[in-house]
């Protein structure tokens, strides 16, 4: 919504307005690009242009929308599953997001996962093995497992500390 409202203020027309990504009919000037810029960080937006940023955009925007709206299991391995929504080999992308994020693939997706796990237990609708199932893990065994690993404790441990914090996305 701010994105297209800026782009309005500015008088540009755009085809599509996506999560990371603005497709816009006319080129923009150097000027307007600069206001542009200026106007998204204002509303604690970032403006990205080399192709590099965009792509590790695109590659967390396919994990977010995989973790926290999909219910579908998968029906090939996620590695495949990257590479078919953005096109491009699986070893180019996880080299350009280690490289670049510091950190793997699989990391930020596990981080994810368990985020979403954590708000699924406190919310009490659904319980281990449907959680399991929803979140594209083989099994309940290796859901736990996975869940002490990363938070240090097991999943019914952390749903009777409720009032644990869940991390931001943005901070994962």
């Amino acid at each position: 919504m701010v994105v297209k409202e800026e782009l309005s203020k500015l008088g540009y027309h755009y085809i599509s307005v996506e999560l990371g990504e603005a497709e816009l009919i006319e080129k923009i000037s150097i000027e307007h690009h600069e206001q542009l810029r200026i106007a998204l960080l204002k509303s604690g937006l970032e403006l990205m242009d080399d192709k590099k940023s965009i792509l590790i955009q695109k590659i967390k925007n396919v994990i977010i929308d995989l973790v926290h709206n999909s219910e579908e299991p998968l029906t090939v391995n996620f590695s495949e599953y990257l590479s078919q929504k953005l096109n491009y080999d699986y070893t180019y992308l996880a080299n350009l997001f280690s490289e670049v994020q510091g950190t793997t693939i699989e990391k930020f997706l596990i981080a994810h996962k368990i985020e979403r796990v954590k708000e699924l237990l406190v919310y009490n609708e659904f319980n281990l093995t449907e959680i399991a199932y929803r979140m594209h893990y083989s099994s309940v065994a290796h859901l736990s497992a996975q869940f002490k690993k990363v938070t240090g404790l097991t999943p019914s441990h952390f749903k009777q500390l409720k009032n644990k914090r869940r991390s931001m996305l943005d901070e994962i």
